[in-house]
């Protein structure tokens, strides 16, 4: 089973149908992760529709100041969500230095209630590697999940000591940068998505389907000079490690272990 650790279904229009139906023809566990409240009931009802889909609450940093102020009106989703994401910061689409106390204040909200509830967080760091780094340390959150991370080789390699995953997605397909990322990450850490459908929509014109994560896998294993089989079984085992017992997951584990 392919598992795509970081993808928005909720942003699929009228191509939703083929989505699911390519998600369950090809048997990608998809982990189906939220910008907002709205987003998240709409991915909700989307993975109504298929057991694939893993939906997933958090507050994008594009959209925590409209979120300010009224935090607690969050605590039912965050306490429902078998995981949270994607949350994070961004100080690098965002170039409006004003919005980052915003960010901050929703993104220490998530990881306290992370914390105290010993959920996997799936970790937006854009332009603030370093301050993610910080906060995810303070906040002694056992498992982070590092979604696309682009950033500085120094905090990846702290991120990394740390004990944290990665996805690897698109973007390993054409950036030297991210390709050194792909093949440096530990093998037991490694994760792959496809930040579907925008992601490859920004770097190539069109929206992302779930068979690109397919291609995504054969990248990164010639890379990391193995098997695109090895890769994807190396990522399930990884996956399985990082849910671990956690009973939030257990439907999750039991799918990925063929029960």
């Amino acid at each position: 089973m392919l598992i795509d650790a970081h993808a928005h279904l909720h942003q699929y229009g009228d191509d939703l149908d083929s989505v699911l139906q390519e998600i369950e023809r090809l048997k990608i566990l998809t982990v189906a992760v939220s910008m907002d409240a709205a987003s998240y009931e709409r991915t909700l009802e989307i993975a109504q529709r298929c057991e694939l889909v893993l939906p997933v609450f958090g507050i994008h940093p594009w959209n925590a100041p409209a979120c300010v102020g009224r935090l607690t009106e969050l605590s039912a989703a965050v306490a429902q969500s078998p995981m949270l994401g994607e949350i994070g910061l961004d100080h690098h689409f965002i170039k409006d230095p004003s919005s980052y106390p915003a960010q901050s204040e929703v993104f220490e909200f998530f990881l306290d209630a992370a914390s105290a509830q010993d959920k996997i967080v799936n970790v937006h760091s854009k332009g603030a590697e370093r301050d993610v780094l910080e906060l995810l340390r303070r906040s002694r959150i056992r498992r982070t999940i590092i979604h696309w991370y682009s950033g500085p080789l120094d905090v990846f390699r702290d991120f990394a000591s740390d004990g944290a995953y990665f996805t690897i997605g698109i973007q390993a397909l054409r950036s030297k940068h991210m390709q050194k990322i792909a093949r440096d990450v530990p093998a037991d850490r490694i994760l792959l998505e496809t930040d579907n459908p925008g992601g490859y929509e920004w770097m190539a014109g069109s929206p992302g389907m779930p068979s690109l994560l397919g291609r995504v896998a054969e990248t990164v294993a010639a890379l990391r000079a193995t098997t695109a089989d090895d890769l994807v079984e190396t990522v399930r085992a990884n996956f399985l490690r990082l849910i671990g017992d956690d009973p939030r997951l257990e439907k999750t584990r039991v799918r990925l272990l063929g029960r």
